[in-house]
């Protein structure tokens, strides 16, 4: 068993070789800041009970599994994104499910053509997120539209990180392949 002070120097240890690496995997000191700081935290929650020898390499499987949470949070992120910059302006608040203005701003400006386009898109995709099972709707709508990270939405939801991970999957699977056959394309 490993004591509190074999821990923290483990951990003071090891801190500057696992940014040095994380920046180079991600290439964005402040994620990778994060990514350290969440895998030394779960370590010592959940691991720091273990002997001493085991800790280097625990801590490198933590720190492979948070770099692999984020890129995959990067990728969802970006596809949704994507989908919906089309949509929009250069808002950060910008709300893809509510009424949009045309470019240079000026509702009279966009032809009726293309805003009834975008409406029925936009309904379409209300509609696919509606017809997603509760718990899938609930975890998909606190990651990509409240952006809340895994364990805020776990908390929210009463369950496991695993299963917001679980749901967010399967809810954006289902939701790509309904819009796909629609016609809308990613």
């Amino acid at each position: 068993m490993a004591s509190d002070k074999e821990l923290a120097d483990f951990l003071a240890g090891v801190e500057r070789r696992a940014f040095k690496q994380t920046v180079y995997t991600v290439r964005n000191d402040d994620a990778a800041l994060d990514i350290v700081q969440d895998a030394m935290i779960k370590l010592a929650e959940k691991y720091g009970d273990r002997p001493p020898f085991e800790l280097p390499l625990l801590f490198q499987r933590i720190l492979q599994n948070a770099t692999h949470d984020y890129f995959r949070r990067q990728k969802v992120h970006n596809t949704w994104v994507s989908l919906f910059s089309s949509f929009g302006n250069a808002d950060d608040e910008f709300d893809p499910l509510e009424t949009f203005e045309s470019e240079d701003s000026t509702t009279g400006s966009e032809s009726s053509e293309n805003k009834l386009e975008r409406e029925q898109v936009l309904n379409l995709i209300d509609a696919e997120i509606q017809k997603l099972p509760a718990r899938q709707r609930e975890a998909f709508l606190m990651r990509y539209w409240e952006d809340m990270d895994v364990a805020e939405t776990a908390a929210a939801m009463g369950c496991s990180e695993g299963s917001v991970k679980t749901h967010c999957s399967r809810a954006t699977h289902a939701l790509a392949q309904a819009l796909k056959a629609k016609g809308i394309t990613l």
